[in-house]
């Protein structure tokens, strides 16, 4: 079995899940957020829905440089509307299973590097890039939107067996 082939099962488990959670996310509660240093409901779900999209970047690049020349990227456009989050979202899950599926042992193998200004703040194999930075990153902050969920009193979908909320035997 190939790196790909083992990831693969996983990246569709915890895609679907991050999906049921972001379908939960309400357009109202765009701008809530649960304390004064913490990101908006928005700006929560676009960096969880945008996830998907390293996959392709760590597979078909060497690195990104997040500040080239000095200059840090300007953020991404919020999205407009659950639909359109959605939207983007499906578009590269989609996108970066393929990628996964075609990379091979040995480019996966292969070391990816994160640079501010030119200079590494990190590198790793690319297997090892998309287990943290994609799967579990993806992980920790669906976690954090189902809290933000919970304090809005919105249903939080089960992922890995019922939540309090739905799929109590």
């Amino acid at each position: 079995m190939t790196l790909s082939e083992a990831l693969l099962p996983e990246f569709d488990q915890e895609m679907a899940g991050t999906r049921k959670t972001l379908e939960r996310v309400p357009e109202s509660k765009f701008t809530w957020k649960p304390h004064e240093k913490s990101g908006t409901m928005l700006w929560l779900a676009q960096h969880l829905a945008q996830m998907p999209s390293w996959a392709v970047m760590t597979i078909n690049t060497d690195n990104l440089d997040m500040a080239p020349n000095g200059v840090p990227m300007p953020p991404p456009a919020p999205p407009k509307s659950v639909k359109e989050l959605l939207a983007g979202f499906d578009k590269d899950v989609v996108e970066a299973r393929a990628a996964i599926a075609g990379a091979s042992d040995a480019h996966l193998a292969k070391p990816w590097s994160l640079l501010n200004n030119g200079t590494p703040m990190l590198t790793l194999s690319r297997i090892a890039c998309l287990r943290t930075w994609v799967m579990n990153h993806n992980i920790h902050h669906r976690a954090q939107l189902g809290v933000y969920l919970r304090l809005n009193n919105i249903a939080v979908p089960s992922i890995y067996g019922p939540s309090a909320d739905e799929g109590r035997m």
